[in-house]
């Protein structure tokens, strides 16, 4: 499957469709982007500089957390506060309103975010592949990447679908059942 020129394998695809899955069960309703990409779709360089930003956030967001072990409480780590950047730019690519005095336009760019996610799912699936290989720290380490990654895409998918916080607590209750 090609999502806006990023190929992603089976498990990929799997993957995000069956948390799309999950969310709309349990919402009972099927989601849909609220987002609709700015009138004169971006350019392929501006494409790939935004993609290339967020990755760098992330690998540099991810870095920082194995460095510091900040956002650690415990065996538990809190992906929100470890990704504030990387999180920030999603909220940002999906921008649909801006002040009244700004000087420029939104420019949601929604594509962006579905490459972003495309992203995070061939990284959960390469952990997912790779940890078995480890051992030690480094398993520690890659097993800690792949439960943040794995929340990452929960925390986009609630963006990219303009989720209520009412709506996202009921989701993340059915998830700690499970």
């Amino acid at each position: 499957m090609a999502i806006n020129g990023f190929i992603m394998t089976d498990r990929e695809t799997t993957l995000l469709m069956g948390r799309v899955k999950r969310i709309e069960q349990i919402l009972g309703r099927t989601l849909s982007p609220t987002f609709t990409p700015f009138q004169s779709p971006l350019g392929e360089e501006e494409l790939s500089y935004l993609r290339e930003a967020a990755q760098e956030l992330y690998w540099n967001e991810l870095e920082w957390e194995k460095l510091t072990n900040e956002e650690r409480l415990d065996e538990e780590f809190f992906t929100e506060l470890a990704f504030p950047g990387f999180l920030a730019f999603v909220r940002g690519l999906l921008l649909s309103e801006t002040m009244p005095d700004s000087l420029a336009p939104p420019r949601p760019s929604p594509e962006v975010v579905r490459d972003l996610l495309g992203f995070l799912a061939t990284r959960v699936v390469e952990l997912e592949e790779a940890k078995t290989d480890l051992d030690g720290a480094e398993r520690e380490h890659r097993e800690a990447e792949l439960r943040m990654t794995d929340r990452l895409i929960d925390l986009v998918l609630y963006r990219l679908h303009d989720l209520e916080a009412d709506e996202v607590g009921k989701v993340e209750a059915a998830l700690a059942l499970e």
